[in-house]
């Protein structure tokens, strides 16, 4: 099970790969959309990306605090379905999908539009929503987020902003991954979130401006961090 932060993913891969199995499977249980593919290509072998829905937090040292939700979704790979059978018989919600790669650029859009808001704001999600301007911040990152995708092939559902919505109310007290982060001193994980579409889209020559403003927002002040 490989969940460490996305700037670690190929260290992390390099650290483990002598220690595998012949038959391990590796399931990638991470944020973002490319770290499934770059751990394999550190690995040399397939790994499985899984979708994870769960608002957690540490709480202490060794106390983590779970905030809502924890399911998983896999994607159809090598292994996958054997994996979902374990888990599944340790009581987790599990299972396999053939759209798994939209369900992923879905998660991965939530978190583009309420991760990097959460952590300039230090707020959880339930106190940002209601913010002047917030409201049409998040579509713009989700329409530009819906280009890129669309771009590579993957169209997201016509649903997508009740899902953002719905996150909203489900996880009204949740402080985002990247707002820990920062919280605690600590680099984020922004460069695969909204800097990724910033990435991709200029890669596919189209324009990304709420996504960048809100990666530059995060990256100075990460700069202030390092600075002291």
């Amino acid at each position: 099970l490989f969940a460490v932060k996305s700037g670690d993913t190929e260290a992390a891969g390099r650290a483990i790969a002598p220690h595998l199995a012949p038959g391990a499977i590796v399931l990638s249980l991470q944020n973002g959309v490319s770290n499934a593919e770059r751990l394999s290509a550190v690995l040399g072998r397939p790994v499985v990306p899984v979708v994870v829905y769960v608002a957690a937090e540490m709480a202490g040292p060794g106390h983590m605090r779970h905030n809502g939700r924890g399911e998983l979704i896999l994607a159809q790979a090598p292994g996958a379905e054997a994996a979902a059978a374990r888990l599944a018989a340790a009581g987790v919600s599990v299972e396999v999908s053939a759209e798994a790669a939209v369900v992923m650029w879905t998660k991965f859009t939530v978190n583009c539009a309420f991760n990097a808001i959460s952590a300039v704001a230090r707020l959880p999600y339930g106190r940002i929503w209601p913010q002047p301007g917030v409201e049409q911040l998040m579509r713009d990152v989700m329409g530009e987020c819906v280009a890129v995708a669309a771009a590579e092939g993957i169209v997201l559902p016509d649903t997508l902003w009740d899902v953002i919505h719905a996150v909203a109310v489900q996880m009204e007290g949740q402080f985002s991954s990247t707002a820990q982060d920062l919280m605690r001193g600590r680099p984020s994980e922004i460069d695969y979130l909204n800097g990724e579409i910033v990435r991709r889209a200029a890669a596919l020559g189209l324009a990304a401006p709420a996504n960048n403003a809100l990666w530059v927002m995060v990256k100075l002040i990460e700069a202030r961090l390092v600075e002291g």
